[in-house]
């Protein structure tokens, strides 16, 4: 794949499918969109490609208010690429770029720059200064200009969710602990990534080691609890996992921020320094306080055992 720099170089690129978004998560109905600009690419024979952001437009627009990312920049682009978008057009986003009008942005990104043919979106979708763009204004356009629009309809994961699949819908389900819904919305696991840092080495002296990553302030994690998930190591080797985020109120009455302490099983040897993958899949319990080590160590005991029954019926992704 293939990353095109907002106004940089651009040589011999063909003609191009294209779709845009912020494209956080790349959740299913990401993915929906995706495979109707795959479609679009292989029909027309030309390139499919994404138009997206180098940070999310809330960042430069309304910072107070700003959603917390469920990935970073390099693993919404590892998920563009598995999809297989074989262009990404990375937009710098600046004040400047929020004020670009529509048919401007239309003309210069699309047209010039990717060259393209069928132009595909959410039917959701509104672009431009003001977000003064939307699909008829797009289809407009492409009237002009010599492309096709095609629109594709939100997705719902599920017939009881009251709310179409959404970055906003899944962030929702994991503050809420509910890192199932969370899933099902991603269509994969919700992955946190971090790296180990040395922790008070309590868990080690209970006789349940942990590798402890900190909460990254920027980024969406599940809500304080204990969870079952899997761990990955730089090697790609994957453990089952007990995790725990929180503050760990048994030992700190006031701690300042949570941290998130993953529990490998059938795993010994030493991960401080590495980058972790943290998959969860199931919540376990919420967290809080145990009136002394014997009750912790106790109830630890249960959520190991639990977590190996869960990730041992759990299909492999």
């Amino acid at each position: 794949m293939q990353v095109i720099e907002d106004f940089g170089r651009l040589e011999g690129i063909e003609e191009t499918a294209a779709s845009i978004g912020v494209y956080d998560g790349v959740h299913v109905g990401h993915q929906a969109v995706i495979n109707q600009l795959l479609s679009e690419a292989e029909r027309l024979g030309v390139a499919p490609a994404v138009v997206t952001f180098d940070r999310h437009p809330a960042l430069v627009l309304r910072p107070e208010n700003a959603p917390k990312l469920l990935n970073s920049l390099d693993q919404k682009l590892e998920l563009l690429e598995a999809a297989g978008i074989e262009y990404v057009y990375l937009i710098e986003f600046s004040p400047d770029r929020a004020h670009t009008m529509p048919e401007e942005f239309v003309r210069q990104v699309f047209v010039k720059r990717l060259r393209v043919r069928s132009i595909v979106v959410g039917e959701d979708f509104h672009f431009g200064r003001a977000r003064l763009g939307n699909i008829d204004t797009l289809r407009k356009f492409g009237m002009e200009m010599g492309f096709e629009v095609h629109a594709v309809k939100l997705l719902h994961h599920d017939e009881k969710w009251p709310e179409p699949v959404s970055s906003t819908a899944v962030r929702r389900a994991l503050a809420g602990g509910d890192v199932r819904t969370a899933a099902a919305m991603l269509g994969r696991y919700h992955e946190i990534r971090g790296k180990v840092v040395l922790g008070d080495r309590r868990g080690m002296a209970i006789g349940f080691p942990t590798a402890n990553i900190p909460v990254s302030m920027v980024m969406a994690w599940p809500a304080d609890a204990v969870y079952a998930g899997w761990y990955t190591r730089p090697d790609g080797s994957r453990y089952m996992a007990a995790i725990n985020i929180g503050r760990r109120p048994t030992f700190y009455e006031h701690a300042q921020q949570s941290l998130l302490e993953a529990h490998l099983l059938d795993f010994e040897g030493d991960l401080y320094g590495e980058e972790a993958r943290v998959e969860f899949v199931e919540l376990l319990r919420s967290e809080h306080r145990f009136d002394g080590i014997e009750s912790l160590v106790k109830q630890l005991r249960i959520d190991v055992a639990l977590s190996r029954e869960i990730l041992n019926a759990e299909p492999s992704r």
